[in-house]
């Protein structure tokens, strides 16, 4: 048991910033095209955040063209290079499954305010 969590703990990554759900984050992902590879990112809103540890996957979500799109990221996968914050939202929920069904203005999430010091 000691000897898995070790191996786990040098598999994860250390420079993952900070986020939670609502967030808007630009992930950039490795892409194999034949012997070719290639950066290609994602920006979309965090609606879910599943597992921990090694396992833990996040699914962003972005409209694009008129279509959802949603895909899964492993977060400590060696084929995700970086990971950017770009807007923090404010989600009142853990899951936001509730954004699948809306359309236009009414699915996005509101930025959250910050404290001016």
């Amino acid at each position: 048991m000691d000897l898995r969590k070790q191996l786990e703990k040098e598999q994860m990554k250390e420079n993952i910033p900070s986020f939670s759900i609502g967030d808007t984050l630009k992930l950039q992902t490795k892409v194999v095209e034949g012997d070719r590879v290639r950066t290609q990112s994602f920006t979309g809103v965090v609606i879910a955040r599943k597992g921990s540890g090694l396992a833990e996957r996040i699914t962003l979500r972005k409209v694009s063209f008129g279509e959802g799109v949603e895909r899964v990221f492993p977060l400590h996968s060696p084929m995700v290079e970086k990971i950017a914050v770009q807007r923090h939202g404010r989600a009142r929920r853990a899951k936001l499954y509730y954004l699948r069904e809306k359309v236009g203005k009414k699915a996005r999430v509101k930025e959250k305010r910050r404290a001016e010091s």
